[in-house]
């Protein structure tokens, strides 16, 4: 945010209460910013077998506490991780692809389609998707990946992961899978980057509540997919490949589909209509694929980055302990991203799809159960946010839509907001400032990062209850 000052080194994430005072004056909320010790430590020997490499693993989880004393290790200490590895016939197969270089399957750049043709010319040095990610992280929003909190909202640690650390595990995965399967790699990467720079601050649950927020006012649906593709064709308009676009706006990695097969999007109007219907109707909109096959690379790796991550990062806010299933995916966030990029090669090599086989398919939505029961629905948890987060965001959203309909010129969604937006020269066809109010709002408030929503609230609201209280470094469980 313009002008706010921040430094990167404190953050937010999960367990928060509402705080019947306000912090005394003076308070510093870089007070916890030391780094702590790691709580374990990897150690291990690697053993090598025909079809699998695996890990003995005692206490070396960064998932798991570090055993103390003479305590008893626990079965998941002990585990044996397994590492799969290709066949020796899609060895083969991925060894003549990559001698091949681009498969038929591979979105051509030539075909590349922009809503104006009088700009942004591919050249040798620039072909279409390159010129596509230097726009996506020169946008004034890439930025803000790096406060956005991913699940974790309450907590100062700087091992827990945020959103801009999601985005680059999201991109190293898709490109593992599209390097082996002979696709498009610059827009795999572009799809990648962008598919995230519309989520609000305090990650799904702060989508939730804006969500709600915008359908009683429009009834229109908030779907952060959808709003990454106004950030980058609306808020900022950048002239955006069609193809990068369709990749970010149906990127939806929340349904999980035994085979990804890519549809059918020709024009923008086409996509444009695509895009009204999925923010009348989220739930129908879920089931909309991609037009290129590696948009649907991008939206199966958005899960595989997310699923053994989020456990990972539950254990270092010693929210869980690990207890999962070992399904055939593994239960480790190693083991998860290596076994599921190596069977979806497995079985997609040389197919206009993709897919897992049965097995993998089945420990994949078994271990997507798992996480919503261990950490995503959690009740304790989801009554945090609910009695802090939402009634912020509520009263951000009344104030600031009240402020520019009466035209208050002082407050922050000029200053902050539409001043910087329009400072940024792009050409319009209309005014940003013309724009129905609710979406101006709703473009401000999911562009917040945590801290900025924080501060933001605080300088509004100086004498409100409402607060949030951060697990630091050094507190006590």
């Amino acid at each position: 945010m313009p002008g706010n000052g921040r430094s990167g080194g404190c953050r937010t994430g999960f367990f928060a209460k509402a705080l019947a005072n306000p912090p005394p004056v003076g308070y510093n909320r870089f007070r916890n910013n030391q780094k702590r010790e790691p709580i374990s430590k990897r150690e291990g020997r690697i053993k090598n077998k025909r079809k699998t490499a695996t890990a003995v693993c005692r206490g070396t989880s960064p998932d798991l506490p570090e055993p103390g004393g003479d305590r008893m290790l626990t079965p998941e200490e002990n585990r044996i991780l397994t590492y799969e590895s290709l066949s020796p016939a899609a060895e083969k197969a991925l060894a003549e692809q990559l001698r091949r270089g681009r498969s038929e399957a591979a979105f051509p750049d030539e075909k590349a389609v922009r809503r104006r043709t009088d700009r942004d010319a591919a050249s040798l040095l620039r072909p279409p998707f390159i010129r596509d990610c230097d726009k996506i992280l020169h946008c004034p929003y890439y930025n803000r990946y790096t406060d956005k909190t991913q699940v974790f909202s309450f907590y100062r640690n700087d091992d827990i992961s945020r959103r801009a650390l999601h985005v680059q595990l999201v991109s190293r995965i898709a490109r593992t899978v599209g390097r082996a399967l002979g696709l498009n790699l610059d827009l795999i990467e572009a799809i990648a980057l962008g598919h995230d720079i519309g989520h609000t601050p305090f990650g799904h649950a702060g989508e939730r509540y804006l969500d709600e927020l915008l359908f009683a006012r429009t009834g229109r649906h908030f779907l952060h997919n959808l709003h990454s593709v106004r950030v980058l064709d609306g808020i900022f308009p950048f002239n955006i490949t069609l193809q990068v676009l369709d990749g970010i706006a149906f990127h939806d990695g929340e349904l999980e589909l035994d085979r990804y097969e890519p549809g059918s999007v020709g024009s923008f109007e086409e996509f444009d209509r695509l895009r009204e219907a999925a923010a009348r109707d989220p739930a129908g909109s879920r089931k909309t694929l991609p037009a290129t096959l590696e948009g649907c690379v991008v939206r199966l790796s958005d899960i595989i980055a997310y699923l053994g991550k989020d456990r990972q990062d539950a254990a270092r806010a010693r929210l869980i302990g690990g207890r999962y299933e070992n399904g055939a995916i593994g239960t480790v966030n190693a083991e998860i991203i290596h076994n599921l990029e190596t069977n979806l090669i497995e079985n997609s090599l040389g197919k206009p799809y993709l897919c897992l086989d049965g097995e993998h398919f089945a420990a994949l939505k078994k271990a997507k159960e798992e996480n919503y029961r261990e950490i995503y629905t959690r009740e304790d948890v989801r009554e945090q946010t609910d009695s802090v987060i939402r009634p912020m965001m509520a009263m951000l959203y009344e104030r600031l839509r009240a402020d520019l309909v009466g035209e208050n010129r002082c407050s922050p969604i000029f200053t902050h907001h539409i001043r910087y937006v329009t400072d940024i020269h792009y050409e319009r066809t209309v005014p940003y400032e013309a724009s129905d109010p609710d979406q101006i709002v709703t473009d401000y408030i999911a562009g917040m990062t945590d801290d900025y929503f924080v501060d933001l609230f605080r300088y509004l609201f100086p004498d409100s209850p409402l607060r949030i209280r951060y697990h630091g470094y050094f507190d006590e469980e």
